[in-house]
């Protein structure tokens, strides 16, 4: 309104200017008298006037815009055009509501390839909160197509029309799309793993969300755990989650992250263990950890005997103890198939599988004494296993123990004496988590909460890496 008054008083309405012109043009027919020239030195004044109200209106609507655009919650979320290229987003305003944004991550796992969009919304000078997540995944996971980048595509384009559905259109150019690779890639040799990386890149590039260059990376195993916990801090209802450690097995590599309230346990604690992170202007201190191999499917492979990418010869099988006696099959893994028999009637089957775990997991993993008195959840395939157990409700988790983990093992391998089931890894897999929550530290009386799900989203280290790539962005005001 200021702006529409100090344009009205400064702009004359083209009828005027075009007298102006006419009567400059009368005063050049003669030597002018003196109210002519006087006549003409107010003009001229009035011009000076003129440029200098338009250049105060210029000034006062530039303060204006810095004023309007500083005084927003969110910079850049749904506002700007999107460079692709670029390392931020360019301001130039539309409208749109700047309180609700939306991220895109990709979770390129082992054994499967995983898509979460999620919905932020941000009252004015106040931190973002998550309002909605929608998750689907698809299996095998990119390393399958090592051999095959072409077909790795298939599935990302796959999920992405799964996005375009999901974020309103007008958004697309404003959503971030990101895509994080873990130990399925890690193990692979590195130029396979680039490979399948820049097919991705060119299919990201190609679609209609903001991609940045550095869009598609493989994460280090700290760096789960970190993103893990700080997705803690985006849901509602998380201060009383700051607190509480968390455990994820995943298909090649198992992480621990909690935070130390004891100092001996930063002092104490091996190179590589603990990490530091901001959020929200305070900095915080974490015991983080992934072991590459720890996975439950890799820790199969370590277990039969197998060496992770090397393929068996001709004739050759793995034998393995933690498998039905009289039990021979296929199995693949990381795209290999490998021929698996189980030993001969002997040792009870728990006895025989629990020695050979003990072995595989021998000095493999360090113990932090303070573990035993914090709250732990614990996601991925120990919800996966103790849901096939029986052990905890498929869709709604629940609680139990080391020791619960335990007696299901023990059950389930003396069982497969007798018959192999529906998954003759079952046993060597309840026999692994045994002993790894044992190695880690925790007794058997030690309780865990088993989630897929907290506040309605996926557990899983996606939403805090979305938040904090967004925050990479200098997009959030705090």
């Amino acid at each position: 309104m200021f702006i529409s008054l100090l344009i009205s008083i400064f702009m004359l309405p083209p009828q005027e200017r075009m007298v102006t012109q006419h009567l400059s043009g009368m005063f050049d027919h003669g030597p002018l008298d003196q109210g002519q020239m006087q006549l003409q030195r107010t003009m001229k004044i009035s011009k000076r006037f003129f440029a200098f109200g338009i250049l105060t209106c210029i000034a006062v609507y530039v303060a204006y815009v810095k004023w309007h655009l500083g005084s927003k919650p969110f910079v850049g979320a749904t506002e700007g055009v999107a460079e692709s290229r670029g390392d931020k987003l360019s301001h130039q305003a539309v409208s749109t509501d700047l309180s609700v944004f939306y991220g895109i991550m990709f979770d390129a796992g082992s054994t499967g390839t995983r898509i979460h969009i999620f919905k932020f919304a941000q009252q004015p000078r106040e931190t973002p909160r998550l309002t909605h997540e929608t998750f689907k995944a698809l299996k095998p996971g990119l390393s399958a197509y090592a051999d095959d980048v072409e077909k790795s595509g298939q599935g990302i384009k796959e999920l992405l029309e799964v996005a375009k559905k999901e974020v309103p259109m007008e958004l697309w150019k404003f959503t971030p799309l990101v895509l994080k690779a873990t130990a399925g890639l890690r193990l692979l040799p590195g130029e396979k793993a680039q490979k399948l990386l820049e097919k991705v890149k060119e299919i990201f590039q190609a679609s209609p969300f903001f991609v940045r260059d550095n869009c598609v990376s493989i994460m280090n195993g700290t760096d789960e755990g970190e993103q893990l916990y700080r997705g803690s801090f985006c849901t509602p209802g998380n201060s009383s989650r700051r607190s509480v450690g968390m455990l994820d097995l995943g298909g090649g590599s198992t992480q621990i992250t909690f935070l130390p309230r004891a100092k001996a346990t930063l002092q104490t604690s091996p190179s590589g263990h603990t990490t530091s992170f901001q959020m929200f202007n305070h900095t915080y201190k974490l015991y983080s950890y992934s072991y590459l191999g720890l996975g439950l499917m890799s820790a199969r492979l370590a277990i039969l005997g197998g060496v992770e990418g090397k393929p068996l010869g001709e004739g050759e099988e793995l034998i393995s103890p933690c498998l039905p006696p009289g039990f021979k099959s296929e199995w693949q893994h990381a795209e290999i198939v490998y021929k698996i028999k189980g030993q001969k009637a002997g040792e009870p089957l728990y006895e025989s599988c629990s020695n050979k775990v003990a072995k595989m997991l021998y000095k493999k993993v360090h113990r932090a004494g303070e573990v035993k008195d914090l709250d732990f959840y614990i996601f991925s395939y120990y919800y996966d296993c103790a849901a096939e157990a029986g052990l905890i409700d498929k869709e709604k988790g629940g609680s139990l123990t080391v020791g619960d983990f335990e007696i299901a093992a023990k059950y389930v391998c003396k069982t497969m004496e007798i018959s192999p089931g529906n998954n003759p890894f079952l046993c060597m897999d309840l026999t692994y988590i045994t002993f790894l929550l044992q190695e880690l530290g925790f007794p058997k009386s030690q309780g865990f909460k088993l989630a897929r799900k907290i506040d309605n989203v996926e557990t899983s280290w996606a939403l805090g890496a979305t938040f904090h790539y967004i925050d990479s962005l200098n997009r959030l005001q705090y």
